[in-house]
């Protein structure tokens, strides 16, 4: 694993120190003295982690980290505060500058590294689903950044009830905790509900915690939700192998109300982010198969799911029909009552083609005023009778515009079907457009068939 790591600290021999042992694993390291070199490499080079030092004078470590959090082309990138101060209150101040983890001096060799391994990894994660979301963005889809408003839904493995009963009092103000002490009964809850964080105590009772923390990584329905370790002092080995594993961080004994909190916090709000980033992947994978005006499948998914049911219907040796359907006259809907009312027509329009065809058919925009309704194991006849329900229902109620007019509409319709002498959908499809035509010539609002 390779990434670039910035150093940030005002004393050389820090610096040099920490330098050192990540270009030892390989790791690319750029450095600064103070936070306002900082804050510029930061804004004009890309940075994985940022390792920072809170005693340094003019801008501290806070207030740099402060700064980056709030600065959107900086946001993303995760801090770890590396400092000699072991105050709980420092760790929460740096923790709700917006911290992703506050190390203390000497660090230790094995935490540091597994530490910016594992920011490393979640960096790029959420650097890939940023990158795919901008397209939903550029879409008109919501803002990405939100804030966290809604309580969180946790759920607790901990074997002591007077262990369960601090964590659900410190995070009653931000969280609803479902408290568990069987770890394998909490590793199905797990799977069969929406959780934003588990918090995992390193002293179960008869079964080991990072087992259950690589059972939770390794089911796809728990695979994303962040686990937090809660270790005894001393148990460095666990946290190390913790991290390895997947886990997004961890607190040590005695634990400390307020740090718990902004650490649950932390992952809270990262766990809202990256859902609305996945949900804004989706998104955009169905805008580019959606027509937007519509709703219904636009022409590259036609293009692509024809021809699976086209081969489909041939393997089977079952019939496969197609249905071209066309607004009659919408140009002159258009300059006579404006494309807004264009749009109404259309959308309106595919309401009554989902409203007549059946669950199996794919109904597609086609593009324009022209819509197509494959329809699996379907016979000519039988494609006929659906074509004419539709034309009835398109000319026997009227259109309604947003203005409060009315206007009456017609559809002309060319029915194909597949038969020995149809080898392509491309084929088909030209089958259906000649009768699409033949329904214009013949003077429109009709349904013309035709064998293949």
């Amino acid at each position: 694993m390779t990434a670039r790591i910035l150093v940030v600290d005002d004393i050389p021999a820090n610096v040099k120190l920490l330098e050192a042992r990540l270009l030892a694993e390989y790791f690319e390291v750029l450095t600064a003295e103070d936070g306002f070199k900082a804050l510029d490499i930061c804004e004009r080079t890309q940075v994985d982690v940022v390792l920072l030092d809170v005693m340094m004078p003019g801008l501290d470590g806070f207030e740099v980290c402060e700064r980056l959090k709030s600065n959107p082309r900086t946001a993303h990138i995760p801090v770890v505060m590396v400092t000699a101060l072991d105050q709980p209150s420092d760790r929460v101040r740096g923790l709700k500058a917006g911290a992703d983890d506050f190390l203390t001096k000497p660090v230790k060799d094995l935490q540091l590294i597994s530490r910016v391994k594992s920011l490393v990894r979640l960096k790029t994660l959420s650097d890939e689903l940023r990158m795919r979301a901008e397209a939903a963005q550029k879409a008109g889809v919501d803002n990405l950044e939100s804030r966290l408003e809604e309580i969180g839904q946790v759920l607790l493995v901990d074997s002591r009830a007077s262990s369960q009963e601090r964590i659900i009092k410190a995070l009653k103000p931000v969280a609803e905790i479902t408290a568990m002490s069987d770890a394998q009964a909490a590793l199905f809850e797990a799977a069969e509900n929406n959780f934003d964080l588990v918090i995992v105590s390193g002293a179960l009772e008869d079964y080991d915690p990072l087992r259950l923390c690589s059972q939770l990584r390794s089911l796809e329905r728990t695979r994303f939700i962040p686990v937090l370790l809660i270790a005894d002092q001393g148990e460095d080995t666990m946290i190390v192998r913790a991290l390895d594993l997947g886990i997004n961080d961890y607190i040590v004994r005695p634990v400390d109300p307020n740090e718990l909190l902004a650490r649950t916090l932390t992952q809270l709000r990262r766990k809202r982010y990256n859902d609305r980033l996945r949900n804004s992947v989706q998104q955009t994978i169905e805008l580019a198969v959606t027509d937007v005006l519509t709703g219904l499948h636009n022409r590259r998914y036609l293009d692509n799911h024809f021809r699976v049911l086209f081969e489909r219907a041939a393997v089977r040796k079952r019939p496969l029909s197609i249905c071209l359907v066309d607004i009659d006259r919408f140009k002159q809907v258009n300059d006579t009552y404006g494309h807004e009312a264009g749009d109404d027509v259309i959308r309106e329009f595919a309401v009554r083609i989902r409203a007549t065809v059946r669950g199996a058919d794919l109904a597609c925009r086609h593009g324009g005023e022209e819509f197509v309704v494959v329809m699996p194991d379907t016979s000519l006849d039988m494609a006929a009778a659906v074509g004419e329900r539709l034309r009835e229902m398109i000319q026997q109620r009227p259109f309604r515009l947003q203005g409060g007019a009315e206007i009456s509409i017609t559809a002309s319709i060319g029915i194909a079907s597949s038969g020995p002498d149809t080898t392509t959908p491309e084929q088909l499809l030209r089958n259906a457009d000649r009768a699409l035509y033949q329904a214009k010539t013949d003077g429109r609002n009709r349904v013309v068939m035709t064998a293949a």
